[in-house]
């Protein structure tokens, strides 16, 4: 399947995270109430709101809250 570059050029933080780092969740979950959530093999690295107007709220919010653990972390 061709690589889509919606989400390199929209959001190159998540981008780069999810290619090399860790993953993201984006949805419901019974347990944890943020609706977006990124992780890595050490764990939580960003949980978002409980909800959000659009989904591109939701992913512009992963994509700062992204960007801040890499930077806190001097990961580029």
């Amino acid at each position: 399947m061709p690589k889509s570059k919606l989400f390199e050029g929209k959001v190159p933080t998540f981008h780069r995270f999810v290619k090399v780092i860790g993953w993201i969740e984006i949805g419901g979950h019974e347990v944890i109430s943020a609706f977006v959530r990124a992780y890595d093999q050490g764990g939580t690295v960003y949980e978002g709101k409980d909800s959000y107007p659009d989904m591109e709220s939701a992913l512009q919010d992963l994509e700062a809250g992204i960007k801040s653990y890499m930077d806190k972390w001097g990961i580029k």
